[in-house]
C-alpha cells in the first residue's frame, strides 16, 4: 500500500491544469473523481472577473452579465456560488488571509455556538476539531479556538471596519443535533434530534443565497457548549440594498449605538480582550448620500487582478536583480560599482574608489646619482589591487564603461520597482489608483526586472584569463564585455635581448669613444637611461674608473 502523500510509481497518469477560461459553464467530473457526482466535480468557469480577495460587493462592471451580484441571488451548490464570486472556496466557511482580512463567509450551521437574527448574527470561527486522517466532518471539539489563520482573517475585517460578503446555506435551517456525551461511544444509540437553527435560511428550492454586506462590530473568545474556547463574532448587516426576508424597499441605515442585548450578554461570558472597529472603518454610512460605501479606498488585491503575481513573487524577481548586481560589485568598497572602469585584467572598480586607493602617488620618480646627477625619470609601478597587475597606464587615462552603467542602474531601478510595488500590495495604503492601475504596475516591475535580468546576461559574460600570448587589446575586451573586432597580432620579442638596434649602434659610438669601459657596463648605463646617449655620454666623461662606479653598473 502506497504511503498517503507519495506518488505510486505504477501510476503513470498525466493530469494537466485547467485554464480558467478552458473549462465549462458548470462544475464538471474530471477523470481524477473517484466516484461521479457534484461532490468530486472541479468547479466550472469563474463568471466575474473580480480576483478572489476583492472586498465589498461584486460591481456590475465585474459581472458579463452587467448586473453584478444582487442580494437574494440563489445557486443550486457551493460550486455555482464560487463562480459567481459571492463566495470563493467551495468548502471552507472562511474566504480570508490572516495578513488581510476576509472576504465572505458561509452560514451553514457547522458551529452549534452559532445564533443567527437575520440583521445580525453571532458566528464561530473555524478549528478546534480534529480532521486528521479522513475526519472531514468532525463535529466533537477536542481543543481551544485561536485567532489565527482564518480567524485571524476575521479580526483584521473587524478593527479595519472591512465589508464581508454574506452567503446562507439551507443547511442552516435545520441540522441534526446529537448528545454529545454520546459522540464518544463506538456506537450511537440516541435518536438524533433535528434542531430548528436558523429562521432566515434559504429552503432545499434556493440552496445557496447571497444576503447582502456585514460588517464584524465586536470579536471575542469565550467557552463554547463543548468546554472549549471558541472565537466569536458578532456580524451586523450594513447593505443598500434590502435583505431577501425584509419587507422594506430601502436597504439598512446607520447603525444604533447600542449593540444588540443578547449579543452584549454573550460578551459578558468572554476571556481575554474584546476587540472591535477603529473609530474610521473603511467601510462606512455616508450621512450625505444616505447609504453605505467606502470610506477609505478598497484594499488592493493581491492577485493582480487575478494573476498568480503575489507579492511573494515580486519579492523573488527583486532578490533575482540583487544577486545579478552581485556580479557587478566593486572589489575595494563592496558595493555595487559606481562610474564603473573595468581594468585591462578583467577587474572593476568605483572609478572613484580606484582614485583614492592610488591618491597620493606619482605617475613617475626621479632617481638621483651619488654624483649628484640627474639620472633617468622611472614609472611607478601601480598594481591591480586584486591581481597585482600593472595597471599603472590604463589609470592614466581610465573611461567609464558605460555599458556597464547602463546594466546596473536597469538592475537597480528593477529590484527598487519590485520591492515598492510588493510592499504597496502588502499594506494596501496606496489603493485610490484601483486594481487596474496597480496591476499595470505590477507588469511595469516585472518587465523592468526582466530586462535588467537579460542586460545582465549579456554584460557579465566570463572573462578569460589573461595568458601569456595574451593581447592588451584582448584582455581590455574581456574585461568590459565589449567585442573590439580582431586585434593584430604584435611581434613577440626575445626576453634575453636588453636593447634594440639602434641602441646597439649608440653603444658601438661610445665604445669607440671610451674605450676605457667595458662594453657590457656601458650597456647596461645606456639601458638604464633608456637610451638617451647624452645622458650617458656626459656621465661616462664626469664619473672615474670602475672603482668608483655605482654598484648597480657593477653587478
Amino acid at each position: 500500500m502506497a504511503k498517503q502523500g507519495v506518488q505510486n510509481p505504477g501510476n503513470n497518469s498525466h493530469f494537466e491544469r485547467v485554464r480558467n477560461k478552458d473549462r465549462p459553464d458548470e462544475a464538471f467530473t474530471t477523470d481524477r473523481a473517484v466516484r461521479a457526482g457534484r461532490a468530486n466535480a472541479a468547479s466550472g468557469r469563474i463568471m466575474v472577473t473580480v480576483p478572489n480577495d476583492h472586498f465589498g460587493p461584486i460591481p456590475p462592471e465585474a459581472d458579463p452579465r452587467g448586473l453584478g451580484v444582487r442580494v437574494g441571488e440563489s445557486w443550486k451548490d457551493r460550486l455555482d456560488c464560487r463562480q459567481w464570486g459571492a463566495h470563493f472556496p467551495h468548502v471552507a466557511g472562511i474566504a480570508g488571509q490572516s495578513n488581510v482580512g476576509a472576504q465572505s463567509v458561509v452560514l451553514s450551521g457547522g458551529y452549534e455556538d452559532d445564533r443567527d437574527e437575520g440583521e445580525w448574527f453571532l458566528y464561530t470561527g473555524s478549528g478546534g476539531r480534529d480532521l486528521s486522517g479522513n475526519k472531514r466532518t468532525n463535529k466533537e471539539q477536542s481543543f481551544d479556538q485561536k485567532f489565527e489563520s482564518s480567524n485571524k482573517a476575521l479580526l483584521i475585517s473587524c478593527q479595519k471596519g472591512l465589508p464581508l460578503r454574506v452567503v446562507r446555506s439551507h443547511k442552516a435551517a435545520s441540522v441534526i443535533r446529537v448528545d454529545p456525551g454520546t459522540l464518544a461511544h463506538s456506537c450511537i444509540t440516541s435518536v438524533p434530534v433535528q434542531e430548528k437553527r436558523s429562521a432566515y435560511a434559504p429552503t432545499e428550492e434556493e440552496p445557496v443565497r447571497y444576503d447582502g454586506i456585514y460588517r464584524i462590530a465586536r470579536c471575542w473568545r469565550k467557552a463554547g457548549m463543548q468546554k472549549f474556547l471558541v472565537c466569536r463574532y458578532l456580524f451586523v448587516r450594513c447593505d443598500n440594498e434590502p435583505a431577501p426576508w425584509s419587507t422594506e424597499d430601502v436597504g439598512d441605515t446607520a447603525w444604533s449605538a447600542e449593540l444588540p442585548k443578547d449579543a452584549l450578554q454573550d460578551m459578558k461570558e468572554a476571556k481575554g480582550t474584546i476587540y472591535e472597529t477603529a473609530d474610521q472603518p473603511w467601510w462606512d454610512w455616508d450621512a450625505d448620500k444616505k447609504e453605505w460605501g467606502w470610506a477609505r479606498p478598497p484594499p488592493v488585491s493581491q492577485k493582480s487582478g487575478g494573476d498568480p503575481d503575489t507579492p511573494k513573487k515580486l519579492r523573488k524577481k527583486a532578490t533575482e536583480q540583487e544577486r545579478a548586481l552581485r556580479e557587478f560589485m566593486c572589489k575595494l568598497c563592496s558595493g555595487a560599482l559606481q562610474e564603473p572602469v573595468s581594468a585591462p585584467c578583467g577587474h572593476h572598480f568605483c572609478r572613484p574608489c580606484l582614485e583614492k586607493h592610488f591618491q597620493g602617488q606619482g605617475d613617475t620618480v626621479n632617481r638621483g646619482a651619488r654624483a649628484g646627477r640627474t639620472l633617468r625619470v622611472q614609472k611607478v609601478v601601480k598594481p591591480c589591487p586584486t591581481c597585482k597587475t600593472d595597471i599603472a597606464d590604463f589609470l592614466a587615462n581610465c573611461q567609464v564603461n558605460r555599458d556597464m552603467q547602463v546594466v546596473i542602474e536597469k538592475l537597480q531601478a528593477g529590484a527598487q520597482k519590485a520591492q515598492a510595488v510588493a510592499c504597496k500590495l502588502e499594506t494596501a495604503q496606496s489603493s485610490a489608483q484601483g486594481e487596474e492601475a496597480l496591476a499595470a504596475e505590477v507588469e511595469s516591475a516585472e518587465a523592468m526586472a526582466e530586462d535588467g535580468l537579460a542586460s545582465a546576461g549579456k554584460a557579465s559574460r566570463p572573462v578569460p584569463m589573461a595568458t601569456a600570448d595574451t593581447t592588451e587589446g584582448e584582455e581590455a575586451a574581456a574585461s568590459t564585455g565589449v567585442d573590439t573586432g580582431p586585434v593584430s597580432e604584435l611581434p613577440k620579442q626575445d626576453s634575453k635581448t636588453s636593447v634594440s638596434k639602434t641602441e646597439e649602434d649608440d653603444l658601438d659610438k661610445l665604445c669607440q669613444e671610451f674605450p676605457g669601459y667595458d662594453r657590457g657596463l656601458v650597456g647596461a648605463m645606456l639601458a638604464d637611461q633608456g637610451g638617451d646617449v647624452p645622458e650617458v655620454h656626459a656621465c661616462l666623461r664626469v664619473v672615474p674608473p670602475s672603482s668608483v662606479l655605482p654598484q648597480q653598473y657593477l653587478d
